[in-house]
């Protein structure tokens, strides 16, 4: 393939995108924003997350049971929450807790923060169970593209406390895959480095997922449906949909 002919990589779309303390997020415009619940305007996403965010609770009945309570932040926001945190809590908890501002999540506009609707709701905190509709949601929502985050037993790896009620959208099949091979996003993205991953949908639709050191080594005979992501790690992750050789 030529290299003019090469498709740009866009920051916004780069799903599989890795954000943490060791891959602050690139400076960037704001993204193309929407609101996943009508009833929580200012709660906002990336348009494409939320929407299927939106699928997702509808597709286990949560509305007005489920609701967003934070999800894009910009860098001044986010440095707030940060501020205001470790003067309340002590830089323990807020290491724990809270990313650094330039490496959080929210900030890409593909995470967002669900609670079980109450009467109050902890914003730093808030309750998300495993059980319920928000079992529910967390059992359905890889097949929309998003994962948990944030769990326990990566800690060591994420340097974010266990979070169930933080989710982040890396996409259809990825998630599916992180969810099968018990994976979180640094050891998938590293996973990817070493080798291909191929997949099959319920309605039996094929990707293969690979790893690109640069654009110049995209295939020149792949076919079917492509997409590409920026990792923040120096890489491209190609997903290519049914008809790959």
């Amino acid at each position: 393939m030529k290299s003019q002919t090469l498709p740009q990589v866009r920051l916004h779309t780069s799903y599989q995108i890795l954000v943490n303390q060791s891959h602050p997020l690139p400076p960037l415009a704001v993204p193309d924003l929407a609101a996943p619940d009508p009833a929580c305007p200012d709660v906002l996403m990336e348009r494409h997350a939320a929407a299927l965010l939106s699928a997702c609770i509808r597709a286990v009945n949560g509305a007005g049971k489920i609701i967003p309570v934070s999800g894009w932040r910009s860098h001044e926001e986010q440095q707030q929450i940060w501020d205001d945190t470790l003067t309340k809590e002590g830089p323990v908890f807020t290491r724990n807790y809270v990313a650094f501002p330039g490496c959080s999540e929210h900030e890409s506009g593909l995470a967002i923060d669900l609670a079980l609707a109450a009467p109050e709701i902890d914003f730093i905190r808030p309750e998300f169970p495993y059980t319920g509709v928000c079992g529910e949601f967390r059992r359905l929502a890889p097949r929309y593209g998003f994962v948990e985050r944030y769990r326990a037993e990566k800690q060591s790896i994420t340097g974010i406390a266990a979070e169930p009620w933080h989710f982040r959208y890396v996409g259809v099949p990825h998630a599916q895959l992180m969810e099968e091979l018990g994976l979180c996003l640094e050891e998938y993205l590293e996973l990817l480095r070493h080798r291909s991953l191929q997949f099959r949908s319920e309605n039996g639709r094929r990707a293969k997922v690979q790893y690109l050191p640069n654009l110049s080594a995209l295939p020149d005979n792949a076919s079917g449906y492509r997409q590409l992501s920026l990792d923040n790690a120096g890489g491209i992750i190609l997903t290519q949909w049914e008809g790959f050789v």
